[in-house]
């Protein structure tokens, strides 16, 4: 840049502050978009159907005679269709039946207390 006269040398100088800040521009852009999408994916990702479709039967199967046959059957389909490991225990104090929900399906934890008092 030695044979350049200032008005060149200006001209460059100011070429390489726009170039840099389009690069800085490019980058910021990039990141929010990624920042958006991962937030609207962790969104869809949550499991709300499944969580109330299993809460339903875990309450319909309280007084059913066949409650450890169902519990095991419930494990054993959320595990195998869904990929998502649901436990639960139940206790009944007189006439009031409490219900603790544990669901994980490796993204989302959910633990539910129930009770029909």
């Amino acid at each position: 840049m030695a044979r350049l006269n200032d008005d060149a040398q200006w001209i460059i100088l100011m070429g390489f502050l726009v170039s840099f800040s389009f690069f800085f521009l490019a980058l910021v852009i990039n990141q929010s978009t990624v920042v958006g999408q991962t937030t609207a994916e962790s969104v869809i990702e949550f499991p709300k159907n499944d969580i109330r479709d299993v809460r339903q039967e875990i309450v319909q199967s309280v007084n059913d005679p066949n409650l450890l046959i169902i519990k095991e059957d419930i494990t054993v389909l959320s595990i195998n269709r869904k990929g998502s490991v649901v436990q639960y225990t139940n206790s009944s104090n007189g006439s009031a039946t409490y219900i603790q929900i544990h669901y994980n399906n490796g993204v989302t934890e959910y633990n539910e207390n129930w009770s029909n008092v």
